[in-house]
């Protein structure tokens, strides 16, 4: 047994050993080096800090780790939002993995330091960011001898793109869509659709869905571009067919704002390859089914299946660099992933309630309309147990209603100004609705409930 006294002497020592200490980019971190990396930073901030896996093994039985970093991390804290970053989905796009652990120590050291911006971030969002969704496939492609490879170590150790095997939500909104049918969120509720998905896409599923992320990005390789949704196309098409979201407008204001303040998604530069887009001159940004269709996606299934809004980022033309190219990688997007994080705070924020017993309301629905354009953004938000909500807004004049099963509804109208320090509070209080509304409402819902399964089960069928 060590001596107490042993143990004291050297403890100073340990602290300021670990205050010292810097996220280093001269070489790429492997799986354990990951891992410790975020351990150090918890060990330096431990008071605005938790370190988690999520539940469950990857291929080759490593964990998904991720660092909270909030002033009460270990809890969500009511109507504080929360934000994540993903790296590394890809195990052959590495960059995102280097810089998002370097952006936490900074995040730790700029808050030790009271640093204004980053405290008022930390003190206001709940920040969760995983360097990297695909172990396995950094470890395959990291095997490789001198220049690595375009693909080798992209899958996960199954060989799967993790980026193809989410639920193709896409295909059930357009069904949707193309029937009249009115549900147009948290569609996975409504379909039996997580069979033959990889272990790491079953955890990444259950961490959106447990928690109630608002705003996130994934960091891939490959060229220059902030990605928006949709990402697959309504018809089919493999490229060239832009495929917009209820929230595009949104959507294309959170791509630019990430490669407006890039250092070199919106400037004018090379292509990566030769007959690749110029996606500088249109902002550095792109929607995804125009660039090209996929199913499957991440970015899509977040916005489908959750009130999560996800963007797909595109950091550089190597997928891996040689680590010297570290240091550029991290200017390159420093103030990007700054800027993207305070649009978390945008829009509106707040609670649902019953106006009677002041309980609050779960799975009200927030509906929005564009005053300024008579335009219903037909994406609604759900609330979560605690009848708290985040809808993320631009500039402009919305009319806000609450509806909830057996409720009256609310409506308000709300001018948006953002600061990006906190979104406008905007509560409701429903008063219960008569009995008769109330049998009524869940009739008519039961019956689309069933004209709904019929429709998809023929379209699924049909496709198949």
């Amino acid at each position: 047994m060590i001596p107490l006294r042993s143990i004291l002497t050297v403890l100073p020592f340990i602290v300021a050993s670990c205050l010292a200490w810097q996220v280093s980019l001269d070489h790429h971190h492997n799986y354990e080096e990951v891992m410790s990396v975020l351990r150090k930073i918890h060990l330096k901030c431990p008071k605005i800090t938790h370190q988690y896996n999520l539940t469950g093994e990857t291929v080759e039985g490593r964990k998904l780790g991720v660092l909270v970093i909030s002033d009460n991390p270990k809890e969500h804290e009511m109507e504080e939002p929360e934000f994540k970053y993903i790296g590394n989905m890809h195990g052959n796009e590495v960059t995102g993995r280097e810089i998002l652990l370097k952006w936490l120590d900074e995040l730790c050291e700029r808050y030790n330091k009271g640093d204004t911006e980053v405290v008022q971030l930390i003190n206001s969002t709940r920040i969760h960011v995983m360097p990297t969704m695909n172990p396995d496939g950094w470890e395959i492609a990291n095997r490789q001898k001198g220049v690595k490879s375009w693909t080798t170590g992209r899958q996960n150790a199954n060989n799967i793109d993790l980026n193809r095997n989410f639920p193709d939500l896409d295909k059930k909104y357009f069904n949707y869509q193309k029937h009249g049918v009115k549900w147009n969120n948290h569609l996975l509720e409504r379909a039996d659709m997580i069979k033959g998905l990889q272990p790491e896409t079953k955890m990444v599923i259950q961490w959106i869905l447990n928690n109630p992320f608002v705003l996130s990005a994934n960091f891939h390789n490959g060229d220059f571009v902030a990605n928006y949704p949709f990402d697959e196309s309504r018809s089919g098409r493999g490229q060239g067919e832009y495929t917009p979201s209820p929230d595009d407008i949104l959507f294309r204001d959170l791509a630019l704002t990430y490669a407006g303040n890039h250092k070199v998604m919106a400037s004018k530069h090379e292509p990566c390859m030769a007959g690749d887009n110029d996606f500088y001159k249109s902002g550095g940004i792109t929607n995804g089914a125009e660039w090209y269709s996929l199913h499957g996606g991440m970015q899509d299934f977040n916005y489908l299946a959750s009130n999560c809004l996800e963007l797909t980022l595109e950091i550089g033309c190597e997928k891996f660099p040689p680590a010297s190219k570290l240091p550029k990688v991290w200017d390159d997007n420093r103030k990007s992933m700054y800027e993207y994080l305070k649009k978390v705070h945008s829009g509106i924020k707040g609670r649902v309630f019953d106006k009677v017993s002041g309980l609050p309301i779960e799975d009200a629905a927030i509906k929005v309309t564009d005053l300024d354009t008579d335009y219903y953004i037909a994406h609604d938000i759900l609330t979560n147990k605690d009848g708290e909500y985040w809808r993320l807004l631009v500039n402009g004049t919305y009319s806000v209603t609450a509806v909830a099963r057996g409720y009256e509804s609310e409506e308000v109208t709300v001018k948006i100004n953002n600061d990006g320090i906190s979104a406008k509070k905007v509560y409701f209080k429903l008063q219960p609705a008569a009995e008769l509304d109330k049998v009524e409402e869940v009739d008519e819902n039961n019956a689309e409930l069933q004209r709904l399964f019929q429709l998809l089960e023929r379209e699924y069928q049909n496709s198949s």
